[in-house]
């Protein structure tokens, strides 16, 4: 059996999904009920579902199933402008301690996602050698939660058995549910379609013109692909960027969707508000030597492929589920 956690939210069903390709059903699906996000179950194949809660009470009081195979850890709280800090240490750190202690003393595949939020403002750089984890200071609450179950894995020395996924900026189907935290590439379809053009933030650093702030853009289909790497190759271990490598701008992003819609680039520079300027990261770009050198050999989608697939083959046409 293969556990996701997560398994409603964007990253888990797509794994599912492509799981599902393989013809393995034997998946139990970890998350949260009563939200939207359960669609992206649809036309998937698993064998349960289970809450959150009550996985977790299985675990701990050791009732879980023996032909546990893998873990992927995907369920986390997400959204970068969370302010519980108690909440966020909970749901994002003590639950993932709670998974790898129980994965690992069973033997069991543990892959859990990280995140670039992690890397904070960039200026310590975007390498996943987990020597260098102690110098990133994450922007949000959100990083930090991340950054500290990072930091914990590495000092009890679990990096070694498990493997750790930082991902970039990640978009396509599967993330309709996510709100106001869904890939910029949705919310300028959005904008196209009801305005005929999209608004861009402004830059308030000199070194970056308006929307030429620049960000590694990963397509889903390939954020699968990396991290069924993982489960495929399974002595490999330790921390891994999951990214294109190759930062792009919001112009090339937001032009990319004008082509994809047939339409001609219209853009408005808009004030950042005040209350994120100090949190904005004015450029990411994954460090993907390691994992290449791991043995991913894939091409990565580029952006302008990735957003035309994105919006002719499911936003066009109401299609937002991969496995539809």
């Amino acid at each position: 059996m293969i556990i996701v956690t997560g398994g409603a939210g964007f990253i888990g069903s797509a794994l599912i999904a492509a799981l599902n390709k393989r013809g393995i059903t034997d998946i139990l699906v970890v998350d949260e009920r009563g939200r939207d996000k359960c669609k992206n179950l649809e036309n998937l194949s698993f064998a349960d579902y289970v809450e959150k809660n009550d996985f977790l009470r299985t675990v701990n009081e050791k009732k879980i199933s023996t032909d546990v195979e893998s873990v992927f850890h995907m369920g986390a709280c997400s959204d970068t402008t969370e302010t519980d800090a108690k909440y966020l240490r909970k749901n994002n750190y003590g639950y993932s301690k709670h998974l790898a202690q129980w994965a690992t003393g069973a033997g069991v595949r543990f892959i859990y996602a990280s995140s670039a939020a992690t890397y904070g403002d960039g200026s310590a750089g975007f390498d996943d050698d987990e020597e260098k984890i102690d110098s990133f200071k994450p922007l949000n609450l959100y990083g930090r939660s991340k950054q500290q179950f990072d930091l914990w894995a590495k000092i009890e020395g679990m990096l070694k058995n498990i493997v750790g996924l930082k991902y970039f900026n990640v978009f396509g189907p599967n993330e309709y549910h996510k709100g106001e935290m869904r890939s910029f590439v949705v919310k300028a379809f959005e904008q196209i379609n009801a305005t005929g053009k999209v608004r861009l933030f402004k830059s308030y650093k000199p070194e970056f013109k308006d929307g030429q702030q620049m960000r590694d853009f990963l397509y889903i289909k390939d954020a699968v692909d990396m991290t069924l790497f993982f489960y495929d190759n399974t002595k490999i271990n330790g921390l891994f960027n999951i990214g294109a490598g190759k930062a792009r701008t919001w112009n090339d992003l937001v032009k990319a969707v004008f082509a994809a819609m047939g339409k001609v680039p219209n853009i408005e520079y808009i004030d950042m508000p005040e209350s994120i300027r100090n949190q904005y990261q004015y450029f990411t770009q994954a460090e993907i030597t390691r994992l290449c050198r791991a043995g991913y050999k894939k091409q990565i989608t580029s952006l302008e492929d990735a957003i035309k697939d994105y919006v002719q083959n499911y936003l066009q046409n109401n299609k937002y589920l991969i496995g539809v």
